[in-house]
């Protein structure tokens, strides 16, 4: 800034380079710049902006349009580091003409700031004479001094040295119209000055607040605007908002960045799918050098500005990937799960303990748990992995519970499979027997069998680690279920105890002593012998009408002997009480532990003896038929009649022996018929069914029997064939043959016949031994 026509514009020409309208002298002297013009110094580093003002003190606008002066001043103290006031030399030590209305404005608009930001006024004498500079800087700092003191001060700043706002410094140029060349090169030494001017020391001042490149053209737009509307100008709140502005708009466009980033896309891609190794370390990466682009664009607004919206944007960006980290959280939490899953599972197979298993597995993997969100920690966030850490340790506690039942269950399943398969059988075996010994025996058998069973299973318990009590409810429940297990089987075989006392008198009443079939011969008592047998069935119903594991003692089989089957002996000794078994209940007999009660057993029993009256009514009758069989001799006074009537008929066959030998062979012949049609057989079902039978069978069995007499008489044909046929014994020895021949048949036929009808008579192969 200066007076209008001082040569301002040709000295911004040659001192930076630009191309700024300079005034033709030749054409008069006028004003040459209107307004504020702006250009970019050349060759000069850093970049340095240029502004040439409209000069001062011009007849143009007048002695009272100074508005324009107050407000392009006031523009160029807030917008400028260096201020360039020219001068001309004879001019200092004048009151006007030293531009000493010029420097009041200035002082006044840079008090007006309140702002102590330090600006460097530099003096630019023109046209230097002959007196020295040194001679001429200390009446031009006086002059300037007394006009800081004359000038009207804020309270705050009524004792501010000039100092404190401005760096005055001096420069002397030669004419540039009379030396040219030496104005030139005073000019370039000055060039010299602006290069580096922001560095420590530098032309350009402390620079405190200074508003950077980039937001340079709208601060300008605002300051300006802010001069027109005759406002007081606030740098420091003008420096605020343009921060604002820059330091938004430049986070808005790191976070677009950001979002675009192609690494940051595969990462977030990967992480929905798969657990990503360093992802910490990629994502603080990532953030780390969009937070510095962001610190590298905003460093040199306004402080509070540029970290408040640094700390916006981290925010925004950390909103923005804690989905991702929380997903990244999630895929750690069931990869770590499986691993323990797969842990746990492996130590169970190998043979270790279930809580030490678990506890292995759980310290494990909570520690790579630990390691793996330590990966995946973002240095710019401060996100605690707590609530995650302590749903995977629920997880893992969850997941021991429902594997620890699962085993638990599985151990009691087998153990009680075990006694089960021990106690099924030998249980039903047991009750089988029914003896006095049957109850006594079971007991001894579960006693045993659940103790081996829970001292087993006591030792696979102690893998579990379980507290005394509750191993004892377990323990408790085997023992309760091996006994169910009795008690189940038990009632089982009182749900079918008839047919087992059918099954009982059965086997008893056909076989004896040495389990040998039955012969109903007409000797065995078979009274004795249904007795035996009921008697034994009987007690079968007593063993199964209770159960009896606690070893008490009741008087059931008593009971049942003496009203069903000696019920004379127990009416004869209490003859004036009721029926024993018209009860519901057994004395001394829970009605829990009674599986039969007294009046089943009677109806049971009269059932029992409607069943098998059949077998006892049939070995009667077989015992009959035995003996009818047997008995085949006629009477004797049938013997002595047939020996007094058949006398002559005696004497005629010992007169003619040939009659005796046809006799014999009638007797061998219709011997032969008898065994091979099996007459006593056929005829044991009735007369009618005889007959009918022997009819299909007789021409059949003599067709049979004259083919056997054939080939017995064609074998010894080839060696004498005349003896054959006249001899008698030959003859009989064919016939005996064939007889004996076929005994084997008519004693299996026999013997089938006895084993239908459950009654065995004597083999007819008797009579052909005896023959």
């Amino acid at each position: 800034m200066g007076p209008q026509s001082s040569g301002k514009s040709t000295l911004l020409n040659h001192l930076f380079n630009t191309n700024f309208r300079e005034m033709d002298a030749y054409r008069g002297r006028s004003q040459t710049t209107k307004g504020i013009w702006i250009a970019k110094c050349a060759g000069i580093e850093p970049c340095t902006i240029v502004m040439d003002l409209e000069g001062t003190d011009g007849r143009e606008r007048g002695e009272d349009d100074t508005a324009f002066e107050k407000q392009s001043a006031l523009f160029a103290l807030a917008v400028s580091d260096v201020v360039l006031i020219n001068m001309w030399c004879h001019d200092i030590g004048r009151e006007q003409a030293a531009n000493k209305p010029l420097l009041k404005t200035v002082f006044q608009v840079m008090l007006r700031l309140f702002s102590p930001r330090k600006t460097t006024l530099m003096f630019v004498i023109r046209d230097k004479t002959r007196t020295p500079l040194e001679n001429l800087e200390p009446l031009l700092r006086e002059d300037i001094q007394k006009i800081w003191d004359s000038v009207p001060k804020p309270e705050a700043h009524k004792r501010t040295p000039l100092s404190d706002f401005f760096n005055v410094q001096v420069v002397a140029l030669s004419s540039y119209e009379e030396k040219e060349e030496q104005f030139k090169e005073q000019v370039a030494h000055l060039r010299q000055k602006f290069f580096h001017s922001i560095a420590p020391g530098g032309l350009a001042g402390d620079r405190r607040g200074v508003v950077p490149a980039s937001g340079f053209s709208f601060s300008s737009q605002q300051i300006w605007k802010v001069i027109k509307e005759n406002k007081d100008l606030d740098l420091p709140a003008h420096k605020v908002m343009v921060a604002t502005v820059r330091c938004e708009e430049i986070a808005n466009e790191k976070y677009s960045f950001f979002v675009a980033n192609e690494d940051w896309l595969e990462l977030e891609e990967a992480v929905q799918s798969q657990l990503v190794p360093g992802f910490g370390r990629k994502l603080s990466s990532l953030l780390s050098n969009c937070l510095f682009s962001y610190d590298e664009e905003a460093t040199y607004f306004e402080d509070s500005v540029r970290s408040a919206k640094r700390k916006q944007l981290e925010e925004k960006l950390l909103q923005l990937v804690q989905p991702v980290y929380q997903l990244m959280l999630e895929h750690i939490r069931s990869g770590t799960l499986d691993y323990f899953k797969k842990a746990l599972n492996d130590a169970l197979s190998g043979g270790q303990g279930f809580a030490a298993a678990a506890r292995d597995g759980t310290t494990k993997s909570m520690r790579l748990f630990d390691e793996q969100c330590k990966d995946a920690v973002i240095k710019q966030a401060n996100w605690d992995s707590s609530k995650a850490r302590d749903k995977f340790s629920r997880d893992l506690e969850s997941h021991i519970a429902e594997v620890r039942t699962a085993k638990l269950s599985e151990l009691t399943a087998l153990y009680e499979s075990k006694l089960k398969n021990a106690l099924y059988g030998s249980v039903e075996a047991l009750l089988e027997g029914g003896s006095d010994d049957t109850w006594p025996a079971i007991r001894k058998l579960l006693h045993h069998e659940t103790e081996t069973a829970i001292s087993e299973f006591s030792v696979a318990l102690s893998g579990f680690e379980m507290d005394e009590e509750a191993e004892e409810d377990m323990i408790s429940k085997l023992r309760n279920y091996a006994r169910g297990v009795v008690e189940a089987k038990t009632r089982e075989e009182a749900g079918r105890v008839l047919y087992r006392m059918k099954e009982r008198f059965t086997s008893i009443f056909n076989h004896d002593n040495d389990s040998m079939p039955r012969v109903w011969t007409g000797k065995e008592d078979i009274r004795a012998i249904t007795k035996t047998a009921r008697s034994s069935s009987l007690k079968l119903l007593s063993v199964l009408a209770a159960i009896r594991l606690d070893d008490d003692t009741d008087t059931i089989g008593d009971t049942l002997v003496l009203t069903l089957v000696d019920p004379k002996k127990g009416t004869s000794k209490s003859t004036s009480l009721q029926d024993p078994l018209a009860s519901s209940t057994w004395e001394e007999v829970p009605a829990a532990k009674t599986l039969i009660t007294p009046v089943q057993c009677k109806s049971l029993w009269n059932q029992f003896q409607r069943e098998t009256e059949y077998t006892i009514t049939q070995a009667i009758a077989s015992q009959e038929a035995n003996k009818r069989n047997n008995n085949w001799l006629p009477p004797p006074w049938a013997i002595a009649a047939m020996v007094v009537l058949g006398f002559n008929e005696f004497m005629t066959l010992l007169r003619n022996p040939l009659w005796l030998l046809v006799i014999f062979v009638s007797y061998l012949l219709l011997k032969a018929l008898w065994v091979q049609l099996d007459i006593s057989g056929e005829f044991r079902n009735g007369a009618l069914p005889g007959i009918l039978s022997l009819s299909t069978k007789f021409l059949p069995t003599v067709t049979n029997l004259l083919r056997k007499l054939a080939e017995e008489g064609q074998r010894p044909a080839t060696t004498d064939a005349h003896s054959n046929t006249s001899n008698p014994s030959q003859a009989s020895r064919i016939i005996q043959g064939v007889v004996g021949s076929n005994s084997a048949f008519s004693s299996t036929a026999s013997s089938e016949v006895t084993m239908e009808n459950e009654v065995e008579y004597t083999s007819p192969s008797r009579h052909d031994k005896d023959l």
